[in-house]
């Protein structure tokens, strides 16, 4: 039996994959998790200032916009890592509780499903599994 995939997508992924590690050996040994490393969590009030009340005083706070972008990553699937890792922290820094953010991946089961919700909850507890809520 070949090695070679019969799938579109995955030869595609094999192809870039190979010229990674074509143009930089290392690329080999990449790990989204360090990349994650790169960028802390943002203070809250950082965030308010990129993402809330300054342009619009009347706006989303961080929070909300925050939990907003957690859905829309469970609806695409929860596929990027990284990303849903990364919103999970920077929303428990601008204040959500652990309760909204599951409530928040939960409700995303009726539009993206209950894979897509289970992956999000098992990449949202990676992140809050040593956290704990001040108001629980």
């Amino acid at each position: 039996m070949s090695d070679t995939p019969t799938n579109p997508f995955e030869l595609m992924m094999k192809q870039a994959q190979d010229m990674a590690k074509a143009m930089n050996p290392a690329m080999e040994s990449f790990s989204p998790k360090g990349f994650e490393a790169l960028w802390p969590t943002m203070p809250k009030e950082v965030m308010e200032m990129m993402f809330g009340n300054t342009v619009n005083t009347d706006g989303l706070d961080a929070k909300t916009r925050l939990l907003l972008t957690l859905a829309g990553l469970t609806c695409q699937g929860a596929q990027a890592d990284a990303a849903v890792r990364q919103t999970v922290r920077h929303a428990l820094e601008a204040g959500a509780r652990k309760q909204e953010i599951v409530e928040t991946i939960g409700q995303m089961s009726v539009f993206a499903g209950i894979p897509a919700m289970t992956r999000a909850l098992e990449l949202a507890q990676e992140v809050m599994g040593d956290k704990k809520d001040e108001d629980q």
